[in-house]
């Protein structure tokens, strides 16, 4: 059986057959979330813990099944270096965000600390790893970049997409879901592409969120926390900037024309256009951008009458439009793609907002 298959299995039925183990000792333990304040959406208590076992069910699946040079996947030596140094520095960073987002769940962690460990993650895989940007692929004029410029640009691409989900973790499965669709999307890419690591990342981390989503849509029965949010966060981040810089030569030719960079924005364009919207309200208002709030898209939905399942259904399909429009842009310069993805990005997600009295707005 192929590897990617055998990494989505291993990870789904981990989180299936331990998440209902997770949820008990969460609440004996009283490691839940109270609905205490007004902008939570709960009204009893839930286990905040659930990134604990998304991490364990996708990196043990990961680790477990990452290709070897005697499965005959790579085909020179170089390749199966690459692939390791991707495999020991994806470990070690998510390692460190695990721990971090852990501890936040359980006692808090204060921003400062928040921001060093998102720092030292982002050196690991922008640094060590090479996780980079390299060049905009003419999108503003701009190709090829310099090296400060590309460092800079990772670094500020893992650190919005890590809080973009964050940030939409605030409705039963939206972010699971989301990074569900979004990871999946990503494996049959680089499956078609034929990069066997990518796929597996991308799929191991598939299977893990589909067995947890069964445990968290709604009526949710636990959360994922910022433990959660933040090591799907920066996954797909990884998976994101590799598809940019990906070579399109490989894959069929239905796909082989569609922009690498149009493409990822695409998969993210929920956690990306939500963050923008959020963070411009917050900045008009003169707030912390990182002030909690119920300003989010979702919550507009939920004011419009959609109960937690309508929400959530209704963005994954707005999602998937997004990603697949994709393919009537297909031949158009890519500036005029850019605008045409952006506006169609925020008029389809805020555009129901419009309906809301002004009191709601």
């Amino acid at each position: 059986m192929d590897i990617v298959i055998l990494g989505f299995i291993t990870s789904f039925f981990i989180v299936l057959l331990a998440t209902p183990s997770l949820i008990k000792v969460a609440k004996l333990k009283h490691l839940v979330d109270e609905p205490s304040e007004a902008r939570k959406l709960h009204v009893s208590s839930i286990p905040t813990i659930g990134g604990i076992i998304i991490f364990a069910g996708f990196i043990f699946s990961y680790a477990l099944w990452f290709p070897s040079e005697n499965r005959n996947y790579f085909y020179n030596p170089d390749d199966l270096l690459g692939a390791f140094d991707q495999f020991k520095y994806m470990i070690a960073a998510l390692l460190i965000l695990f721990f971090v987002g852990v501890k936040d769940d359980i006692i808090g962690t204060a921003p400062l600390y928040k921001l060093l460990g998102h720092m030292i993650v982002a050196f690991i895989l922008v640094h060590m790893a090479d996780v980079r940007i390299v060049s905009m692929h003419g999108i503003l004029g701009v190709d090829l970049l310099p090296m400060w410029a590309s460092i800079l640009l990772s670094v500020f691409t893992y650190i919005v997409i890590v809080n973009g989900f964050n940030l939409i973790d605030g409705v039963d499965g939206l972010a699971a879901g989301v990074g569900f669709i979004v990871s999946i999307l990503f494996a049959i890419w680089f499956k078609m592409s034929g990069d066997i690591p990518l796929t597996l990342l991308a799929s191991s981390l598939a299977g893990a969120l589909l067995a947890f989503l069964i445990f968290n849509f709604n009526p949710a029965r636990i959360f994922m926390g910022d433990s959660g949010s933040m090591i799907v966060g920066a996954v797909v981040s990884v998976l994101a900037i590799r598809l940019i810089e990906h070579d399109t030569s490989l894959l069929p030719s239905p796909v082989s024309g569609v922009s690498t960079p149009m493409m990822a924005m695409s998969l993210l364009s929920y956690p990306l256009v939500d963050t923008l919207r959020v963070f411009f309200i917050r900045a008009v208002k003169g707030i912390s951008p990182f002030s909690a709030d119920k300003n989010h898209i979702h919550h507009g939905l939920l004011k419009l009458g959609l109960n937690h399942k309508g929400t959530v259904l209704t963005i994954y399909g707005l999602n998937l439009l997004v990603v697949f429009s994709n393919f009537l842009l297909m031949g158009l310069d890519i500036n005029l793609s850019f605008l045409i993805l952006f506006l169609l990005a925020n008029i389809l997600y805020q555009a129901p907002l419009l309906f809301l009295p002004k009191k709601g707005r």
